[in-house]
């Protein structure tokens, strides 16, 4: 059985929903690092500069973009634009490139 590109955007959108709620972890911890004395902040930003820890900060910051942008597609659905085969194909296109802009965008910015 082959599922539409709908059902693989839907799929995605749930995933990154689950991994923006471990990726929390991540930005809460650097939060409270940021916050907790100067020396942490120095410390923090010293660890944000490797490669590993871009990475990681890419890949949370793509799974918002994502699930975002899916997210604005849904509530735009719930409106009753696109509900149709036709419109939610269409919406899960506009989905995929919006988030793949966005996404090498965010990762400019952070590299």
């Amino acid at each position: 059985m082959r599922l539409p590109l709908t059902a693989w955007t839907s799929i995605a959108h749930r995933a990154s929903g689950v991994f923006l709620f471990a990726g929390m972890a991540v930005l809460i911890w650097a939060l409270d690092a940021s916050l907790a004395s100067p020396e942490s902040f120095v410390a923090l930003q010293e660890c944000l500069s490797s490669p590993f820890a871009k990475l990681v900060m890419w890949a949370v910051t793509a799974g918002l973009i994502y699930h975002s942008v899916a997210g604005v597609k849904h509530l735009i659905m719930d409106m009753g634009i696109g509900e149709t085969m036709e419109g939610g194909t269409r919406g899960a296109q506009l989905v995929l490139v919006a988030s793949a802009v966005l996404i090498l965008l965010a990762g400019v910015w952070i590299w």
